[in-house]
C-alpha cells in the first residue's frame, strides 16, 4: 500500500507548472506526485519519473506524456540525455522512504516487523544491512551510527555489535534489537530503534552521497527559472538541501566578486514550509517533513 503522499499540493504547487513544460520526479514510489504533475501538464507536456525500487514499476502510469525510469536519481542526467532531454522545467523529490517499503516486512525497512537484515531500496544492490552490522570495522560502524543516526552512544553500541558477531552473524532485525537491548529502554526503545535503523538504512543505499551527486546536478538540468521542490525528513537531509540552495556547494562559503555578491546558480522560493496540523493527524510520516523550493538564477 503506497499512503497519500507528504504535501501533495504544496510541492506540486511548488514547481509553478507550464503545461507544455517537461518535468522529473525524482522519487516516484506510489505515483501520488506524478499524478498532480499529470493533471497540470497539458498534451504537450513530458514527465519523467525514477524510481530504482523494483515494485515501484508495477504503478507506472499509462499516459503517453509519462516516462518512468527504473535507475537511481543520481543517474539524473544521464538517463534523460538518454531520452533526448537536456533541460527541463522542474525537478520535484521526496527523500523519504516510502510507506509501502516500511510495510513491507521483508524489506527489514520497518521497527515493527522481524525481517532478514537487508534495507536495499534495490535489490540489485550489492550491500545489504547484514554487511554493515556484521562485516563493517568498529570505527565504520561507529561512524555510521553517529553521523547517520545521530546516536549519542554509537561507540558503545558499535562495540557491543562487534562482540556479539563474534560468537554468531547477527541475521535479522530482532537479532539485532536483542544484541543491543541494553540501550533500548521501553519509554524510548521505538526511537531510539528508528535511529539505528535510519542510520543502516542511509549507508546501506549510500543515501547521502546521492542526494550530493543529485543536487550537483540540478542546476545544470533546469532552465532558467526552472523550479526544484524537494521534501526531506531528517536534518542531515534538509541541512544539505538547505545549504546547496543558498551556496551552491555543501561545505566552506562560496566566492564572493568584487563588490561582495555572491554567484549561486539557485535562489530559493519563499521559506520553509511545513506540513499542517490536520495532515500530520492524518499521515503521521509527515510530522518531520520539510518542503524547500528553488529557482535557477539566469545564466551570467
Amino acid at each position: 500500500m503506497y499512503h497519500n503522499p507528504v504535501m501533495l499540493t504544496e510541492t506540486v504547487d511548488g514547481l509553478d507548472i507550464k503545461e507544455d513544460g517537461i518535468y522529473v520526479d525524482v522519487t516516484f514510489g506510489g505515483g501520488g506526485h506524478s499524478k498532480e504533475i499529470l493533471k497540470r501538464l497539458g498534451k504537450e507536456g513530458k514527465l519523467y519519473a525514477f524510481d530504482q525500487d523494483e515494485d515501484a514499476q508495477a504503478n507506472a502510469l499509462g499516459d503517453p506524456r509519462f516516462t518512468l525510469i527504473a535507475e537511481n536519481f543520481r543517474y539524473i542526467t544521464q538517463f534523460l540525455k538518454f531520452y533526448g532531454i537536456r533541460k527541463v522545467d522542474g525537478i520535484l523529490a521526496d527523500f523519504g522512504v516510502s510507506s509501502h517499503q516500511f510495510d513491507q516486512a521483508e524489506r527489514g525497512f520497518s521497527t515493527r516487523f522481524d525481517a532478514d537484515l537487508d534495507m536495499r531500496m534495490s535489490k540489485r544492490n550489492t550491500l545489504s544491512a547484514f554487511e554493515v552490522v556484521n562485516k563493517y570495522s568498529y570505527d565504520d560502524l561507529r561512524k555510521v551510527l553517529f553521523e547517520y543516526g545521530d546516536i549519542r552512544n554509537a561507540n558503545a553500541m558499535a562495540k557491543v555489535i562487534v562482540a556479539s558477531r563474534e560468537e554468531e552473524p547477527i541475521q535479522t532485525t530482532d537479532a539485532l534489537k536483542v544484541v543491543l537491548k541494553q540501550f533500548l529502554p521501553e519509554h524510548r526503545q521505538h526511537k531510539i530503534l528508528a535511529q539505528i535503523y535510519q542510520a543502516i538504512r542511509i549507508e546501506v543505499n549510500q543515501e547521502i552521497a546521492v542526494i550530493k551527486e543529485f543536487l550537483e546536478q540540478v542546476p545544470g538540468l533546469l532552465k532558467e527559472k526552472g523550479r526544484l521542490s524537494v521534501i526531506s525528513y531528517h536534518s542531515l537531509e534538509d541541512r544539505l538541501v538547505k545549504r546547496f540552495i543558498r551556496a551552491g556547494q555543501f561545505e566552506g562559503e562560496p566566492e564572493k566578486d568584487f563588490y561582495g555578491n555572491i554567484d549561486v546558480p539557485l535562489k530559493k522560493v519563499g521559506g520553509l514550509i511545513v506540513p499542517t496540523r490536520e495532515e500530520i493527524k492524518v499521515n503521521n510520516r509527515a510530522r518531520s517533513a520539510k518542503l524547500r523550493i528553488a529557482e535557477r538564477n539566469g545564466e551570467k
